[in-house]
């Protein structure tokens, strides 16, 4: 008997997790991919929101401020990239300056820290590459931007750390409530636990419905973005927004932490709750969008593009509460700012476990810290030479465009990468220019021999995402043995 299941592991839950960790409580994470993250958080735009752009009457406009202040304590304690460079509101038309004026009204007060309006020649001297045709622009420095994914590695791991259980491959195919227990039954078992946690993120409704409850939808919004070449790196220094959308912030120019530069997302409204496609379309919109705010963006820059959905909910709010049946609690709808909320999602529903009955004690030797991946290349050239004569693998490249070792490809897998995006997610192998043209079969080589499985069975991200054909029995790994023509 668990006292916590917390279903889905994308950055909510793990963060979730590694909050509950804290307690002397028995918690599992059930994931339903090959590793955490591996959903919307790696898809994430990345951006640590300053907080005025939500209302505050709403649950996500409360939490925002909240969760933003917990990333710099979080950041010396788990190591993950993270930069608090600010944030620009930019104003094209003279009627966005009233919408600026009312931004930052609502900003203060939230007690978002330092907003300030800048005229046209504070930005023309901040930002000299955006268009020389813009206003004004509303400052707020609280804001940052994240690796997502390595957020979610390093919450789980610390989770872990302190005894939380993760199951990965794992995905829900029955919820039971009743009075004592939930059970839950997912490919291999049957988990009991006291409490459920639905932090399914686009398939919270329908784990909702499994459990009997149907008082709310999910709406998934794809949002495609564009990763430009390293040699645009400085040309925009802060996030950039144009002035907010309906249902969107808009398309922004992001600088994200290792210094590629990052513009999206669209906001399309889709059924398919697995299209992650791009299309020619978006990038118009996204490029015709962002050349406007900067003109020496263009297409032909771009080295990847990818998608990913948002968990939009029909209220247009977080959805984080108890429901009518016994010990099953929705943490649901947490679309943008879920990603800077996070934290303060966490200790929101430890309140709310406490409220309905959880007892939660103290872990008298609670693990705050987890190792950061070596980054060998921001290193200096002694510090280099020092860590090459430590350990001769930091002297092997194996990704030309990031000067990613082997020494950090073995990191990634012993701090649980199984997939080739689990290495790319952890060690930055495969970001660069050629994307992987270099280094994927070096990686993977390394995958399958710390796996102890052949090198055809490595996969992308898990799952049918197979990289290579077993030429010889011209079939995938899967299908070996069984009586079926290969494709």
């Amino acid at each position: 008997m668990y006292d916590v299941a917390i279903i889905g592991g994308g950055v909510i839950g793990c963060a979730i997790a590694r909050e509950l960790s804290r307690y002397r409580l028995r918690t599992v994470v059930l994931e339903m991919c090959e590793e955490v993250g591996f959903g919307t958080t790696k898809t994430n735009s990345g951006i640590i929101h300053a907080g005025h752009h939500s209302s505050p009457d709403t649950l996500k406009g409360r939490l925002v401020v909240r969760g933003n202040q917990l990333f710099d304590q979080l950041f010396e304690e788990l190591n993950f990239g993270f930069a608090r460079i600010g944030e620009l509101v930019v104003a094209a038309e003279e009627e966005d300056i009233q919408v600026l004026d009312s931004l930052k009204a609502q900003g203060d007060a939230k007690g978002v820290p330092g907003l300030e309006m800048w005229d046209r020649q504070r930005l023309r001297r901040e930002e000299p590459n955006l268009s020389h045709k813009l206003l004004a622009a509303l400052h707020a420095p609280s804001a940052g931007v994240i690796n997502p994914y390595e957020f979610a590695f390093a919450l789980i791991e610390n989770a872990i750390d302190n005894g939380v259980e993760l199951k990965i491959n794992s995905p829900v195919l029955n919820v039971k409530t009743g009075k004592k227990a939930i059970t839950i039954r997912i490919p291999r078992e049957k988990i009991q636990a006291r409490f459920a946690l639905n932090c399914a993120g686009i398939f919270a409704d329908q784990i909702a419905r499994m459990a009997g409850v149907d008082d709310f939808s999910i709406h998934p919004r794809k949002g495609e973005e564009y990763m430009l070449d390293k040699r645009l790196m400085g040309l925009v220094r802060k996030l950039i927004f144009p002035v907010p959308k309906a249902n969107s912030k808009g398309i922004l120019i992001i600088p994200t932490f290792n210094g590629t530069m990052m513009v999206g997302p669209t906001a399309e409204d889709t059924d398919d709750r697995y299209d992650v496609s791009t299309s020619y379309g978006g990038s118009e919109q996204v490029f015709a969008s962002v050349s406007k705010i900067c003109p020496s963006i263009a297409e032909r820059d771009t080295i990847t593009e990818f998608a990913g959905l948002r968990a939009v909910s029909n209220t247009n709010d977080f959805i984080i509460g108890p429901t009518r049946k016994k010990g099953f609690i929705n943490v649901a709808g947490i679309q943008s700012p879920g990603l800077t909320s996070a934290p303060a999602i966490a200790e929101y529903v430890c309140d709310i476990l406490k409220d309905e009955g959880l007892i939660l004690e103290p872990q008298k030797e609670f693990k705050r810290q987890v190792p950061g991946p070596p980054r060998f290349a921001t290193l200096s050239l002694e510090d280099r030479q020092q860590l090459i004569k430590l350990n001769p693998l930091f002297g092997r490249v194996v990704c030309r465009c990031e000067l990613i070792t082997e020494a950090e490809i073995h990191n990634a897998i012993d701090h649980g990468a199984r997939t080739l995006d689990g290495i790319k997610f952890r060690s930055r192998a495969g970001m660069g220019r050629c994307q992987g043209g270099f280094c994927t079969t070096r990686c993977m080589d390394i995958l399958a021999q710390r796996l102890g499985v052949p090198f055809d069975k490595i996969t992308k991200r898990g799952g049918d995402s197979w990289i290579v054909l077993d030429m010889a029995n011209k079939q995938h790994p899967k299908t070996r043995g069984q009586k079926t023509k290969a494709r």
